[in-house]
């Protein structure tokens, strides 16, 4: 499976895509970030971030794209740009048709380090060993998107498979 991570963000919208299944050695395809000016016009930063990611799903072709599940922090602008960075993700992913997992950072953390307040030094330190990387990706921005890819593969795709069973599944009627 191939997953491509977001970590969104107005000015740096981390994106790295990671290769592999749970339980089988992970492989790098690509990290990066897309860059926005902070002096730039709203509308003309999303449009940049989507053409950045655009460029991604052309080059990586994912088979799901996983976004980091924006949450409520102290400076409402910063929530915004992240949320407006993270939908124009999610746009451009569902207009190709591919499936869109939202992650929480406590989630992310948990599943790559152990522990779901780790810090962002941690975070980074566990993608370059998992992908057995020689040095630390750079921005953190862009090891939280190889963080959030393989966050799904290792827990989002049995995530699906169980949805997929469970409505495939025959109903009971709990009345007998």
């Amino acid at each position: 499976m191939r997953v491509m991570g977001v970590d969104p963000g107005l000015t740096r919208c981390g994106l790295g895509a990671v290769e592999g299944r749970p339980g089988a050695p992970l492989s790098l395809v690509a990290v990066g970030v897309v860059r926005t000016g902070a002096d730039e016009e709203l509308g003309a930063r999303l449009v940049g971030i989507e053409a950045g990611i655009e460029r991604w799903l052309d080059e990586v072709r994912p088979d799901a794209v996983a976004v980091e599940r924006v949450f409520s922090q102290h400076n409402v602008r910063t929530v915004m740009g992240t949320a407006q960075a993270a939908g124009i993700a999610v746009l451009c992913a569902a207009r190709r048709g591919l499936p869109v997992a939202l992650h929480t950072p406590s989630e992310v953390k948990a599943a790559i380090t152990g522990s779901g307040t780790a810090d962002k030094k941690q975070i980074g330190a566990m993608v370059t060993r998992l992908l057995r990387l020689a040095e630390m990706p750079k921005p953190a921005d862009a090891a939280d998107a190889l963080a959030l890819a393989i966050c799904h593969i290792w827990r989002g795709g049995a995530q699906s498979r169980l949805a997929e069973a469970l409505a495939r599944a025959p109903r009971r009627n709990p009345a007998r």
